[in-house]
């Protein structure tokens, strides 16, 4: 049962946490080098890759594709059928800003679908976890597992927004559908926001890479929800693209926006 897959990947994502958060809470915190698409990269997300990659290797022969390692061409992973997909600092702008509001984030991707998603929010001990066919949960520090479901609203909708990219084009859908209030949240906490129920819908224009949504679209789909390609709610948002870059997507748990 993929559920046992909660007891292996909870303690890779806390140690992960720790070193984010020994960094966090050192001098060496606002350490940051440039990309080349310029977005940022500090000690902490190569401390992250290298404590998840170690741990996830030690228990699971699947290949791993993740934003902070020499991923291998499409050539060689589009035969992929079971790989994780990581985000070892998910919100590296929230990181540097230090408002907390940052993720570690673990998915198991099978044939193009997250069947697994597991993400740790280091600051606040908070873990949420989305298992196919079993639900989606929420944990905080040594608590129990806290199922959750999704709200299923036919109106008056809440939606999240990002905290460092929101766009004019998103907020005028949620406008056009009569969304009744809003609010921000860095990371891909906005997918857990939807998945417990505090939010609704969350749209994104783009541009995310898979990494970014893979772990959050397992915990919303394992809660009730879904991801789509675009705001007409036909096609599922799917994983290992020739290209890994994101074009829009809607994470919603209602399909019924009109």
């Amino acid at each position: 049962m993929q559920i046992e897959l909660i007891t292996v990947i909870e303690p890779i994502l806390k140690k992960a946490g720790e070193k984010i958060i020994e960094i966090y809470n050192s001098d060496e915190f606002n350490v940051v080098d440039l990309k080349a698409d310029d977005s940022p990269l500090t000690l902490a997300d190569i401390a992250s890759n290298n404590e998840i990659v170690k741990g996830l290797s030690d228990n699971f022969d699947f290949p791993i594709i993740s934003e902070e390692l020499d991923n291998v061409s499409y050539e060689f992973r589009k035969d992929y059928d079971k790989f994780w997909c990581v985000d070892p600092l998910d919100g590296t702008k929230e990181f540097i800003n230090r408002n907390g509001e940052f993720t570690v984030n673990i998915a198991l991707i099978e044939n193009g679908l997250p069947v697994f998603g597991g993400i740790y929010v280091p600051v606040q001990d908070v873990y949420y976890f989305g298992v196919q066919g079993e639900g989606a949960y929420k944990k905080e520090g040594r608590g129990e597992l806290e199922k959750l479901y999704v709200n299923q609203n036919s109106g008056d909708w809440i939606a999240v927004g990002s905290k460092s990219h929101a766009k004019p084009v998103e907020k005028e859908f949620y406008q056009k559908i009569g969304v009744k209030d809003s609010f921000s949240v860095g990371s891909s906490l906005k997918f857990c926001m939807v998945a417990e129920g505090s939010a609704d819908l969350y749209y994104r224009s783009g541009p995310t890479m898979e990494w970014d949504i893979a772990a959050g679209h397992a915990i919303l789909r394992a809660a009730g929800g879904e991801v789509f390609k675009d705001i007409d709610c036909k096609e599922v948002f799917t994983y290992n693209k020739q290209n890994l870059l994101n074009g829009p997507f809607l994470a919603t748990s209602t399909t019924n926006l009109k």
